[in-house]
């Protein structure tokens, strides 16, 4: 209920073209809603909202879109199912939905995008976590606002950090390609040819891991008995979540039995994860990443694997996500363990980002970026 008449109240504030900088959002939704003001001030309010991607998010038709058409008398939703669309298609098809929202999944909104958007936009909602595929500086100069939705899946991806390290622990993709191979030596000997260990006072070192996936992944780990380092520019630990801070990211990888990213992609991020660093990894150690692709040099990542100077990967992410990207090395290694970003994938949580009033419970977090 109070994620919806968020949404309401900030999409009321668009229509009326009212500036909306970060704290104006805030304030004006908490406002709203601590007075029940939100659904009285739309006796009159029609608003166009484009979703570039739609079939991104509802790729299975099974998505209710309730709560946002629920957000005024009149508001006409145009969903493209293009999921790749070049820059001029894009730009066509907004400008003849002309809307004032633009909700859009990861497809990259450039400078030179931004500036030909119809001025009728006055919002940009990333459906996601990440907005580094969004110009910001071009958002604000076209006094666009822009806001992401943080927290919808928390608690999915730090589960899913965890299966991988489960995964890995017990080489389980590694045996399922044995036996594809036709290679069932595991089952015949009593030997077992791949690794497998318990977790339990092992290191798990996350790399910006005091935010909200950080955190849940953390909590997973101490319960299954794991020593948990972060690192962060910060350099701090978080104490009473049992995160011990370390100095350098250096002194992780080397510490740690599996290393987990959970940092943003940007400038100071854009290939943390390099040559230099993998090196001090120990030769039974692991990498996750369940972030962005970029954060990680891919090529210096396979040849560390190639010499087994790590023993193993778990990537939801990759350095490129196109079509074309499976031509990579990474996808034919018997230590990687790849999965095609389905992080935020699961019903439940596609159901949370568009903040359904149906059997999902919403969460109320469409943060501003700028």
């Amino acid at each position: 209920r109070r994620s919806h008449m968020a949404l309401i109240s900030s999409i009321d504030r668009i229509h009326k073209r009212s500036p909306l900088s970060p704290r104006a959002f805030s304030s004006a939704s908490a406002a709203s809603i601590a007075r029940g003001k939100a659904m009285s001030n739309l006796s009159s309010l029609s608003t166009s909202i484009a979703f570039t991607n739609n079939v991104r998010v509802d790729f299975d038709r099974r998505l209710s879109f309730e709560c946002i058409e629920a957000c005024a008398p009149s508001v006409q939703i145009h969903r493209s199912e293009d999921d790749a669309p070049t820059d001029e298609a894009l730009i066509g098809w907004l400008n003849a939905c002309r809307p004032e929202v633009i909700i859009n999944k990861e497809i990259p909104l450039s400078a030179h995008l931004i500036e030909q958007l119809p001025p009728s936009v006055r919002l940009i909602q990333e459906a996601g976590t990440g907005y580094n595929n969004i110009d910001l500086a071009a958002a604000k100069a076209n006094g666009i606002t822009v806001c992401n939705v943080p927290a919808y899946s928390t608690q999915q991806m730090g589960q899913l950090a965890m299966t991988l390290v489960l995964s890995l622990s017990a080489s389980l993709c590694q045996q399922q390609r044995m036996l594809e191979r036709g290679d069932v030596d595991n089952f015949e000997s009593h030997v077992l040819h791949v690794p497998h260990f318990e977790l339990e006072q092992k290191t798990l070192g996350l790399v910006g891991g005091l935010g909200d996936t950080g955190g849940a992944t953390a909590a997973i780990a101490r319960s299954l008995g794991m020593r948990v380092l972060n690192w962060s520019r910060s350099k701090r630990g978080d104490a009473s979540r049992g995160i011990e801070a370390v100095d350098s990211l250096e002194e992780l990888m080397a510490a740690s039995d599996f290393v987990s990213l959970h940092c943003p992609l940007n400038d100071a991020t854009r290939g943390l994860v390099n040559r230099d660093n993998l090196k001090l990894m120990k030769p039974t150690s692991y990498l996750v990443n369940i972030s962005r692709g970029g954060l990680i040099e891919e090529a210096d990542l396979i040849e560390a694997l190639q010499n087994k100077a790590i023993a193993g990967a778990a990537l939801d992410v990759q350095e490129s996500e196109s079509p074309w990207a499976v031509t990579s090395q990474l996808f034919s290694m018997d230590n990687v363990v790849l999965t095609p970003h389905i992080g935020w994938k699961r019903l439940e949580t596609r159901q949370l980002v568009l903040l359904s009033k149906g059997p999902y419970p919403p969460y109320p977090h469409h943060t501003p970026c700028l």
